[in-house]
């Protein structure tokens, strides 16, 4: 909306220095012109300016379509803990270094870097709670495959 009232705005100018570069001497008229021309230099990147933000705005939406697709696919109960912990399932896969969701390599994992990164022994306690929160996260998402898994077991086959 801004960039079209620019547009309108600068439009104006342009006829009003064409039409005083009619009436006026030399001197001023050199003036008109270059006025003229910064003014259809601005138009030109404004919309230029208008069109890259059209284009950016496009690709984040489908960028944004395919990351709600791929969330739907994991899960709606996934995604609402990816949202609440903070943390994506990579992300906390990545922190507690687990290839596979077992409970076992987990709590391993977990207990080890928890030990490494705590404060009395030099560690970061920013990197210790990184550790608890992906641990968090891990948890859930193991209570939710067991969820899913009993309720697939429950469900009466036809």
């Amino acid at each position: 909306m801004s960039v079209e009232v620019l547009y309108v705005f600068l439009q104006v100018i342009l006829m009003r220095c064409e039409a005083l570069d009619s009436k006026t001497t030399a001197s001023k008229s050199r003036w008109f012109k270059a006025a003229k021309y910064l003014a259809q230099i601005i138009v030109m990147g404004a919309q230029v300016v208008g069109r890259a933000f059209a284009r950016a705005l496009r690709q984040e939406f489908a960028a944004s379509r395919a990351a709600a697709d791929a969330r739907g696919r994991a899960g709606h109960q996934s995604a609402a803990a990816s949202s609440l912990s903070g943390l994506s399932l990579q992300e906390a896969q990545q922190i507690l270094n687990v290839s596979k969701l077992s409970p076992e390599e987990v709590q391993k994992n977990y207990e080890h870097l928890f030990k490494v990164n705590d404060k009395s022994v030099g560690g970061s306690f920013y990197l210790q709670s990184k550790v608890v929160r992906a641990k968090e996260r891990l948890d859930e998402e193991l209570r939710i495959q067991a969820q899913e898994d009993g309720e697939k077991g429950r469900t009466p086959q036809t």
